[in-house]
């Protein structure tokens, strides 16, 4: 028996291969096609095993099953008697109809069809075990899908989700009305659910509708698939309302889930104030404090969107040799990933002094205006009319399609996106501008409250000291408020900036006071 599945598996994963070399990666993300590693499926079995009752039938379900995976390692991790009914449903037919040949006598009822369209069963044809890696599907590919599948996720699950909330947060909901009183799932998906908003809705599933046991979190540094840059979770829970002092269990890294790097238990009260999950296990719980946060000191704005860079951030030479004039461009601040300083200075016209200056176009005459006094400008524009960059998203919905959005200057900016490494380097980095230089939406800019604007107009160099004290806070103090994603990035959000601790901004405007 166990040679028939070894070959089986063998099979499976040839047919994987050759299945995802006949779609481009595009065509994939569209439906989430991305297949689970039988290392891990192994892994995620091996583990339902051990939490599952014993002796207790299997009644397996997939609702994405792919190429099967998950039934090729539930069907080597137990015994072929202990699985009373396994099956699988799978949308997509360029996997399902050759995956329909391959288990056809191997004891699986694989349906080929939209999980989401299907009846639940009754109570006694429920699955006591249901594993799935769902569709990794962005809200925006689930076109005309979203109210359909909000009506069924807040019936099936009391899970109310946001437009925002991808294709695997319907599948959970969805999957509550398949799952016997007691049963137990476990969900591989992305783990930006414990951070973002749209997954308030899902953990508040997870905290009142079942009991959530254990969510076990990749290091994000090592991708679990090759070909979707996507940190993921195993999520475990069982269908049963949460008891009183219930505690959660968080594990992360090490070689498997159950022999992680990191392990901490969480009481569930604590996880109904906590909006980052994330935290857990590597961090402690957050005490209740009245410490001072960047918020309490700075104004945090994402850095312009342009709509296309391309066409709006010019070089001096291309401006030159277009024959465009300066006045009607503002200087801009290169990606993080080209500009290596920390500090900019300005040359005498407040220019960057940097080798590779930038400029973006930012000009508030009108059309009419622009051809009669500029008609190098005009022509410039009419190509971005010709090539379709004034019916972009963002340019469309301006008054002047090629006026920027009103964002000053300013002495503070920070790095949106970064990676972290082992041997602790930072990823987010903060910019010392002395430049009148503003800066894209890779960056996101501080802008000082009255007391800090009075403190650098009164103090000498006050805005490097500044920069200095925000340097100081900890790479682990701005983690704990970002999100992280597949492959060690890291990413932060206006919010999560503003929330970070900011002692060392507090301590050195008292140390101004009391030296006053």
């Amino acid at each position: 028996m166990q040679d028939k599945l070894h070959q089986l598996e063998n099979n499976r994963q040839t047919l994987q291969a050759e299945l995802d070399g006949l779609k481009t990666l595009e065509e994939r993300n569209v439906l989430g096609q991305f297949s689970t590693p039988i290392a891990l499926a192994n892994d995620i079995l091996a583990h339902a095993k051990k939490i599952m009752p014993k002796h207790e039938k299997i009644r397996f379900l997939d609702p994405a099953i792919g190429t099967g995976s998950f039934y090729s390692a539930l069907s080597s991790v137990f015994q072929p008697k202990a699985i009373q009914v396994a099956t699988g449903f799978e949308i997509d037919e360029h996997y399902g109809k050759p995956s329909t040949a391959l288990w056809k006598d191997a004891g699986l009822d694989y349906q080929l069809g939209d999980f989401t369209v299907q009846t639940p069963p009754s109570e006694d044809d429920r699955y006591n075990l249901i594993i799935c890696n769902p569709p990794y599907v962005r809200h925006h590919h689930i076109n005309g899908q979203k109210g359909r599948l909000q009506s069924l996720a807040l019936s099936a699950a009391n899970m109310k989700l946001s437009g925002l909330a991808g294709l695997y947060c319907y599948f959970m909901a969805l999957s509550h009305s398949w799952l016997k009183k007691g049963g137990i799932a476990g969900w591989l998906v992305p783990s930006e659910f414990m951070d973002v908003n749209y997954g308030e809705a899902v953990k508040s599933y997870l905290l009142n509708e079942v009991t959530l046991l254990q969510i076990h979190r990749f290091d994000p540094n090592n991708v679990q698939f090759d070909d979707a840059l996507v940190s993921s979770a195993i999520v475990w829970f069982k269908n049963k309302k949460p008891s009183k002092g219930h505690k959660v269990k968080f594990t992360y890294g090490g070689n498997s889930i159950d022999t992680p790097s990191h392990e901490r238990e969480v009481d569930i009260e604590v996880l109904r104030s906590e909006k980052k999950w994330t935290r857990f296990p590597l961090s402690e719980e957050r005490e209740a404090c009245n410490n001072s946060k960047l918020s309490d000191f700075f104004t945090i704005k994402r850095g312009i969107a342009t709509g296309d860079n391309k066409f709006f951030v010019l070089t001096r030479e291309q401006i030159e040799s277009r024959g465009l004039h300066l006045e009607h461009f503002r200087p801009i601040l290169p990606s993080p990933r080209y500009l290596g300083a920390s500090q900019v200075n300005a040359n005498t016209d407040g220019f960057p002094d940097i080798d590779n200056q930038l400029f973006v176009l930012d000009c508030k005459l009108s059309s009419d205006e622009i051809e009669k006094a500029y008609p190098k400008l005009h022509t410039y524009l009419q190509e971005g009319v010709r090539d379709g960059v004034s019916q972009r998203y963002l340019c469309k919905k301006r008054k002047i399609w090629y006026s920027q959005e009103n964002r000053p200057a300013s002495s503070f900016y920070c790095t949106y996106i970064g990676r972290s490494d082992k041997d602790g380097k930072k990823p987010f980095r903060f910019i010392l501008n002395r430049s009148k230089a503003i800066v894209a939406n890779s960056y996101l800019i501080l802008y000082p409250k009255p007391e800090v604007e009075q403190a650098i107009a009164e103090t000498p160099d006050m805005d490097k000291k500044l920069h200095e004290a925000l340097s100081q806070i900890t790479g682990k103090a701005m983690l704990d408020e970002g999100r992280v994603y597949g492959g060690g990035m890291h990413k932060m959000e206006p919010k999560e900036l503003a929330n970070v601790p900011a002692t060392e901004i507090e301590d050195l405007l008292k140390s101004l006071s009391s030296a006053a």
